[in-house]
């Protein structure tokens, strides 16, 4: 049955996830252990290890980026009406994760060439209710932490990391989401390591440390009595269920043992598509992926921004016809039902007009041959290069 199902889709994705042995060998020992439940010894492991990455830091693992989002718009302690400035190219749950607290997205536009928050144009959309900025590094290539924490100091504002695409990537040699007050990350299926779903919540300043484990804890002090500090555990304050489950943890241990073999193959791959549209890029006819100087990627997208809707249309058929994947991204926030209903923009945005209309991701994953690569290439030269390339 299962053969019959992926027979049905033989077009060449845009991502897979890369599941070793060893992810087997893992998810095998927590079924047989009977032990599926949150918090248990590869919850604790996979923990430790990212510790180990991000010593600045205390890690959190959870159910999803989202989750992390949300614990940290609870630790933001935010009131309605309270303002959150963000861009509005970004996944629904940078802004979700606010509005459930009763917060008003304000969004501002990218910058053209990392499409990250434009931090030129943060505090024209500053006013006495704001509270928290929410750089989002798209792509796994920073935004510009130094000149957004040096605002936020001056404007005394929160910075919280929406650094879902940003694990193993640096900032000036610093990890991404280690920079703010908090950092949120995702191991969902499409990310470079993934256990399905999952999530990291990183806490850079130590006053929210204690609160950040109530809050995972359900709102109770479960870990305190677990640590011998209280003889029972109680509800203590708001929380939720965020603990991921054991299988979620193993699969996420396994990918972390790998990530320097999942990293460097990524690059070969990400490097091969640069090289490879260096011609077009150099004629004005495609904008590519820019990675300034200070910032170490971690290949996690590799995109084309194409002049038009109609260019792009044309690009993806053409894939398609030959068997790739190749997708849009995000729909603007601040023009959406919900953004007009419960945001603000800050100004018209024309740089987020641009890149949705324009960028078309290409496939770039573990397994993807470089044949692949130069065939992906070579049909879109096809449609907008020369024949001398082909």
């Amino acid at each position: 049955m299962m053969d019959s199902i992926l027979r049905q889709h033989p077009v060449t994705p845009l991502h897979r996830a890369h599941i070793s042995e060893l992810e087997k060998k893992l998810v095998l020992e927590v079924l047989e252990s009977g032990h599926l439940g949150g918090d248990g010894p590869f919850t604790k492991c996979c923990t430790t290890e990212i510790q180990r990455l991000m010593p600045q830091s205390k890690v959190f693992l959870v159910q999803s980026c989202t989750a992390a989002l949300e614990m940290a718009a609870l630790l933001a302690d935010l009131k309605p009406g309270d303002e959150v400035i963000m861009p509005s190219y970004t996944f629904v749950s940078t802004a979700n994760a606010f509005v459930l607290r009763g917060a008003r997205p304000v969004f501002v536009d990218i910058r053209p060439d990392t499409l990250n928050l434009d931090e030129n144009l943060l505090e024209a959309a500053i006013t006495p209710k704001t509270k928290v900025i929410v750089p989002v590094h798209y792509a796994g290539i920073g935004c510009n932490m130094q000149a957004i924490n040096t605002i936020a100091r001056d404007y005394h504002l929160l910075v919280i990391e929406d650094a879902a695409q940003g694990f193993d990537a640096f900032y000036q040699g610093k990890p991404l989401g280690t920079l703010g007050s908090m950092g949120a990350f995702s191991f969902h299926e499409t990310k470079n390591l993934t256990s399905g779903e999952g999530g990291l919540l990183a806490i850079n300043h130590p006053e929210y440390i204690e609160r950040a484990q109530i809050i995972r804890d359900k709102g109770t002090n479960r870990t305190q009595f677990i640590e011998g500090v209280v003889d029972k555990y109680t509800w203590v304050d708001v929380g939720s269920s965020y603990a991921p489950s054991e299988l979620t943890a193993a699969l996420m241990f396994a990918q972390i043992q790998r990530r320097g073999e999942i990293l460097e193959k990524r690059k070969v791959l990400w490097e091969r598509y640069q090289e490879g549209f260096r011609e077009l890029v150099t004629a004005g006819k495609v904008a590519a992926p820019y990675i300034p100087r200070e910032f170490t990627s971690n290949y996690h997208i590799f995109y084309l921004i194409l002049a038009d809707i109609e260019t792009r249309a044309t690009v993806q058929k053409a894939l398609r016809t030959a068997g790739y994947s190749a997708s849009f991204h995000y729909s603007p926030l601040h023009s959406s039902s919900y953004g007009l209903k419960v945001g603000t923009a800050s100004g018209s945005l024309p740089q987020t007009l641009r890149v949705a209309r324009g960028l078309l991701r290409l496939p770039l994953f573990v397994g993807l041959g470089l044949e692949q690569v130069d065939e992906v290439i070579d049909i879109v030269y096809g449609v907008l290069g020369t024949s001398d390339h082909l």
